[in-house]
């Protein structure tokens, strides 16, 4: 299967907060994209990034050292939802799991929290 171009859409949320939306594969070649994206959204004022990986395909270790890389290049804190169980498996296997927030899955604009 060939690889997925990366498509990051910005939306704002409220004060200070942004949600970025990826879709594609977040790899070696888009990694820098999304620490681009992340840059830009910070000086926009949105301190507080959501990042929505539901519709990432992949995301290898480039992928992941770019999601560390927003995360220590921030003022304010940066939340992944949308997470899926593999990338939450390496997301543990790694220990960025420690390292990363991950937020629950949001439908309609509410937290799903998992029972159990």
């Amino acid at each position: 299967m060939p690889p997925q171009l990366l498509t990051i859409t910005v939306h704002p949320l409220d004060a200070g907060r942004a949600r970025l939306r990826l879709t594609g594969d977040l790899d070696f070649d888009t990694a820098p994209e999304l620490v681009a994206a992340a840059a830009d959204a910070r000086r926009d004022g949105h301190q507080h990034l959501l990042i929505d990986l539901s519709e990432v395909g992949l995301c290898d270790s480039s992928g992941l050292s770019a999601l560390v890389v927003v995360h220590r290049a921030g003022t304010g804190p940066i939340e992944l939802t949308g997470v899926g169980p593999s990338l939450q498996a390496l997301l543990a296997r790694t220990g960025l799991a420690e390292l990363l927030a991950v937020a629950p899955p949001v439908v309609d604009g509410q937290a799903v929290r998992e029972v159990g």
